[in-house]
């Protein structure tokens, strides 16, 4: 678990594609009571309806930190937005970020916080001393959300389930595995930052021996067909060992985000290869369901294509965020 400092002020940096600012959203969808409002550079047009504060303002509302809400490709600092991270160390801020890029190697800020006191507070390192993973099978449950691709609803599926479990009285567990995730529970582990030969017993270590009641909800990362980030994706399937999948989905994404020349997998096809590729570690791995990212589409014509798809495949098919009778079927089939 992370001391970090709360309440946040949410850094949208010059952001105009939704999906990179998906830090900032989960925390915001997640974690509201933490947030006091946004700050974006010239040229953002990225906006998660908070409000707009400058450092000074978001102090006297009560803010301890910054948090970078940014989650580019590659994971980078930006040089336009030193002016504005120094900004929110002058006014009392301490810096928090997710990036790969560590706040402390960019000069500016590393002067500006020591001079001032003030914190930089990096929450993508992995624990020292990760074992290399044993396949040793674990007591307890554990459901792992995988996706067709990125940023397509793995941890709002896995969150919606385990608030959804503790509901029916279950004892569950969210374990974190990417930068957002962590900053929403407190803890965890940031796979993409994990050496390869590592990841499947830095999984191990996240989700370990637990009374045979305990379900484990594993965060999701990158996609098995991502021609970039599979490799996280399977070193997070081999040692989660998950006992139930829930694929995740977005009905309106054509293409992999970023690379439009690769087409999104089929639900049926990211089952299968799931299935086959976790029975090294777990014979008995299962698919309860499918959750759809139905953003954007009327109530009726989002049930519709739940039932649909739901006929399809053979399997219960939900919007976690629209919840109902589909979100309970699919809570239902995973806990069975």
């Amino acid at each position: 678990m992370l001391n970090l400092p709360q309440p946040y002020l949410l850094f949208l940096g010059d952001t105009t594609e939704a999906s990179y600012a998906k830090t900032a959203f989960g925390l915001r969808d997640w974690a509201r009571d933490l947030c006091v409002g946004e700050l974006s550079c010239a040229g953002g047009t990225v906006s998660t309806g908070l409000p707009r504060l400058t450092p000074n303002e978001a102090c006297a509302r009560g803010a301890r930190a910054m948090v970078i809400g940014v989650a580019n490709s590659g994971g980078l600092i930006l040089g336009s937005w030193i002016p504005s991270l120094v900004d929110a160390l002058q006014a009392g801020l301490d810096l928090i970020s997710g990036m790969h890029a560590k706040l402390e190697d960019v000069p500016e800020l590393k002067t500006t916080a020591a001079q001032l006191g003030r914190r930089l507070i990096d929450v993508r390192r992995p624990p020292r001393n990760i074992p290399i993973a044993s396949g040793r099978r674990r007591t307890g449950k554990r459901l792992l959300t995988v996706g067709t691709d990125c940023a397509i609803g793995k941890k709002y599926t896995a969150l919606a389930l385990t608030r959804g479990f503790e509901a029916r009285g279950i004892d569950v567990d969210f374990r974190a595995t990417g930068q957002t995730g962590i900053l929403i529970a407190g803890g965890g582990i940031p796979m993409d930052a994990v050496v390869s030969d590592f990841e499947a017993g830095a999984a191990e270590m996240l989700s370990p021996d637990a009374p045979p009641g305990h379900w484990d909800v594993i965060e999701g990362q990158g996609s098995l067909f991502h021609p970039a980030y599979a490799a996280v994706s399977l070193g997070l399937l081999h040692g989660s060992q998950p006992d139930v999948i829930v694929v995740c989905h977005e009905r309106a994404r054509a293409s992999i985000i970023g690379l439009p020349e690769y087409s999104l997998p089929d639900i049926g096809e990211t089952i299968d290869l799931t299935l086959r590729l976790g029975r090294l570690t777990n014979p008995a791995i299962r698919c309860a369901g499918i959750s759809l990212n139905t953003s954007g589409m009327q109530e009726d014509d989002a049930r519709r294509l739940l039932a649909d798809e739901s006929a399809r495949l053979g399997l219960p098919a939900a919007d976690p965020m629209r919840g109902s009778e589909e979100f309970e079927r699919l809570m239902d089939a995973c806990l069975a």
